[in-house]
């Protein structure tokens, strides 16, 4: 049965409601900025400066805006605050100063202040805005919550914005954080599992105000529009090495309490320097200008960055430090500070763009100048017959070559790109960069500015001005995801943990400083070029510190023992076994070296690849402690781990490498398989004896070496050489030399740091030979040397 009447009031009310979104759509939109923390340094500083901007750019433009200053503090207060700052905003030199006026009467209109504190006054701010868009007569678009608060507070207001303040359905929610994002993996992983349980990923946008500086948002852009002339030069081939640096003259006094808990790796290179060197780094996508590909390509450099080791840094403290630090924080006099307030960093990238190139990343505080800048260096074969004084000025091929990305301050004194003029002419956007005017007797990076095609700014402009915009337009780009956010902490979490109780070198500070932080590279590995005397006893009136103390010699378990800080640790230890393959090679023709997996060697691998190049690795046989039951291809192969810190940098000839046959049939460690047998085969065949000219071991913190454990009395004792264990944690199976074998051999130097492994280095210190319960007591060569090798942290604590 029809019902004509049902049917034409269904009709009605569609039309009714298409044409109400219709209308909806015709109303002017209104877009709401949220700056929470409106009365702080960062807010008066540039955050409302940076709002101001955003209005001037946009009015006029369709949107209508209104800004809520919000912060803790009371309603009176802030809003004499506010006012202060609103009055002091100022507008692009080239704006007329009546409409200069005008526009900013408008904006102090549009801005309010207050206390936003409680679940409540979210909830009232919500209706607030609603009821005003409604009285207005517009649409809501959207609402961008600035939180220029500490982090610690995140959680609850991003659980405050989400359950009362989010606009309505069609309209967008952006929330921007300020950093720190965390301290380390963990931290950072929390603080993004906590926020996105309030925020979708693409509503947050993290700053990195480094991404907002002109010079630094220009890289990318620079890379498109000189593609054909880069295409060849941007690569391993060309390019000699990679300078990120940021310099300054201020020292951390005032603000200690923040050095104290970050320090400058932290405050720096983790973000802003890491940033930059993802935007050098990146391959460059198709298309420039999508976020998406951006941000991608980022990530993927990201993941080709190689792992950090305590050699790839070298770190400072300039010598007002601690005492600051003990006045500001009431410290007791004895209290000194392991915080760097310098730090150089060695990165290299494992790809085949930039493979063996140095991207060498700098920062400190209390040094020379304020200078902030990215020196690409390329390299030069150019050889030029006439001497320096016929070259033609700026166009010799003898000349440096080098483009250079000019951050801010220095001699220049402001933002620029430099390219050498023997390199080529770029192309940058005319609209936006002028030629640098000619500065006679200025030097840059050893060439006159005349030597360089230079340009800078039209209109310079503040880094969270730009920011602000790009928060509005939804450039996602220029600011840090989650992925990106925590694949710069798996990068950087492991070398801030090794250097936790690294002494830094002390400075003077200023102009003093003369080559004190100079630094060289070599390989893999960072030292400081002049080094330090070396001081026996500590000098009057001052406390003894770590620094003041080098390389001990003494006694453990009767057997010498070497001690020291973990860089001159293992250069010592790397040292004396060269020095031992050099003998058994002068005597016998070869050197056979027994070498333990896991992860305190690898510091000792990376010094022989690097630093070792008069090793005899021709005529060296190297064979393993122990390994574990799996793959040799695994990550977690002892194998492995020798294969990518040492074998594949060093030329040892593959029939002098004698790996572990754990992997036999396509079974691992199957008692059938005789592989423990066919090793001890192998050993019988090439070591005279078995003796090993050198076994390197390790200790547990269970007191185990190589695989050999407690309470298990597997290759504790007995005939056999090589033996299956069984390992408390996994994987459990593990093949291992046995005890008897590992004391024939020549000399035995047992490797121990860390401060996780103080308590067993005191527990075995005091025991006897027990190596059921201890099988590192049962290590004691039958007509060898046994030396131990540990750094302060195991034996000092």
């Amino acid at each position: 049965m029809k019902r004509p009447c049902v049917w034409k009031m269904l009709m009605a009310a569609m039309c009714v409601a298409l044409l109400s979104g219709l209308q909806a759509q015709d109303l002017p939109r209104q877009v709401s900025i949220i700056l929470l923390g409106a009365t702080g340094d960062l807010a008066r500083k540039y955050l409302w400066q940076g709002l101001f901007h955003l209005y001037l750019e946009e009015v006029g433009k369709g949107h209508h805006f209104r800004f809520h200053g919000t912060a803790l503090t009371s309603t009176e207060q802030g809003q004499e605050v506010i006012a202060k700052v609103l009055e002091s905003l100022s507008c692009p030199g080239d704006m007329a100063s009546g409409h200069c006026a005008e526009l900013k009467a408008q904006f102090q209109q549009l801005s309010e202040y207050r206390q936003l504190k409680t679940p409540e006054d979210y909830v009232a701010l919500s209706k607030d805005i609603e009821a005003q868009v409604e009285h207005e007569g517009l649409r809501e678009t959207g609402r961008i919550f600035y939180l220029s608060v500490p982090p610690f507070a995140y959680v609850d207001i991003a659980r405050n914005i989400n359950s009362s303040c989010r606009p309505g359905p069609g309209a967008w929610l952006r929330v921007v954080l300020e950093k720190p994002f965390g301290h380390d993996l963990h931290s950072a992983q929390q603080l993004a599992t906590e926020l996105g349980s309030f925020f979708q990923e693409e509503e947050m946008y993290r700053v990195d105000h480094y991404l907002g500086k002109q010079v630094v948002a220009q890289i990318l852009p620079f890379r498109d529009q000189n593609r054909a002339a880069l295409d060849g030069l941007w690569n391993r081939h060309h390019v000699e090495r990679v300078e990120i640096v940021m310099k300054e003259t201020l020292d951390a006094e005032g603000r200690t309490s923040f050095y104290e808990e970050y320090g400058v790796i932290r405050d720096v290179l983790q973000n802003h320097l890491t940033e930059v060197l993802t935007l050098v780094a990146m391959e460059l996508p198709v298309n420039v200008s999508s976020p998406e590909s951006v941000l991608q390509h980022k990530l993927q450099a990201f993941q080709a960055l190689r792992s950090l080791q305590r050699h790839s840094a070298v770190l400072g403290q300039y010598q007002a430090y601690s005492g600051q630090v003990r006045r500001e924080l009431q410290k007791p006099d004895s209290f000194h500070s392991l915080t760097p307030t310098f730090a150089g960093i060695l990165v290299h990238i494992d790809n085949l763009r930039w493979e063996g190139v140095p991207f060498i990343l700098m920062s400190g505080k209390a040094l020379d100048e304020r200078v902030s800048y990215v020196r690409i260096l390329f390299k030069n074969q150019a050889f030029c017959v006439q001497s320096e004084k016929h070259w033609v000025a700026a166009q010799s091929h003898c000349l440096p070559r080098q483009i250079i990305f000019y951050i801010g301050h220095g001699e220049l004194g402001s933002p620029a790109v430099l390219v050498s003029r023997n390199l080529f002419q770029p192309a940058l956007p005319s609209a936006s960069w002028k030629e640098v005017e000619g500065r006679p007797g200025l030097h840059l990076f050893g060439l006159p500015l005349s030597d360089y095609y230079a340009y800078s700014p039209v209109r310079e402009q503040d880094a969270y001005s730009l920011l602000i915009s790009h928060i509005f337009h939804c450039r996602k780009d220029s600011f840090v995801t989650t992925e990106n956010l925590l694949a710069s902490w798996v990068f950087w979490t492991p070398l801030l943990d090794s250097l936790a109780h690294e002494v830094p070198r002390f400075y003077p500070g200023g102009a003093e400083n003369g080559q004190l932080l100079d630094f060289e590279f070599s390989g893999g590995h960072l030292s400081f070029s002049q080094p330090l005397p070396e001081q026996l006893v500590p000098g009057p009136d001052s406390a003894p510190l770590p620094s003041d103390f080098q390389v001990l010699r003494a006694k453990y378990r009767e057997s010498p023992l070497i001690s020291a800080w973990p860089e001159e640790l293992i250069a010592r230890l790397a040292g004396d076994i060269e020095a031992a393959a050099v003998r058994a090679v002068r005597r016998f023709g070869k050197f056979h070296l027994a070498l333990s997996g896991g992860s305190s060697p690898v510091a000792l691998f990376q010094q022989l690849a690097t630093g070792h190049y008069s090793f005899p690795w021709a005529h060296t046989h190297l064979w393993l402690v122990d390994e574990r039951c799996v793959p040799l291809w695994d990550p977690e192969s002892n194998f492995q781990g020798l294969q990518t810190h040492l074998l594949q940098h060093v030329r040892v000839p593959h029939y002098n490498v004698h790996p572990m046959p754990v992997h036999r049939r396509q079974r691992l460690c199957a008692e059938e398989d005789q592989g423990a047998q066919a090793y001890a085969e192998e050993i019988s065949a090439l070591v005279t004896n078995g003796s090993f000219d050198l076994v390197l071991l390790g200790m547990g913190t269970d007191g185990h070496t190589a695989s050999l454990f407690p309470q298990s009395p597997a290759g504790l004792d007995g005939e056999q050489l090589v033996v299956l264990t069984t390992s408390p944690s996994s994987p459990h199976r593990r093949m291992s030399l046995s005890l008897p074998l590992i004391n024939r051999a020549r000399k035995v130097a047992v490797l121990v740091m860390g401060r996780m492994k103080r308590e067993i280095a005191m527990l075995v210190s005091r025991v006897g030979r027990d190596p059921k319960k201890w099988p590192i007591s049962g290590v004691l060569p039958d007509s060898g040397q046994l030396v131990w090798y540990m750094d302060y942290d195991a034996f000092l604590g």
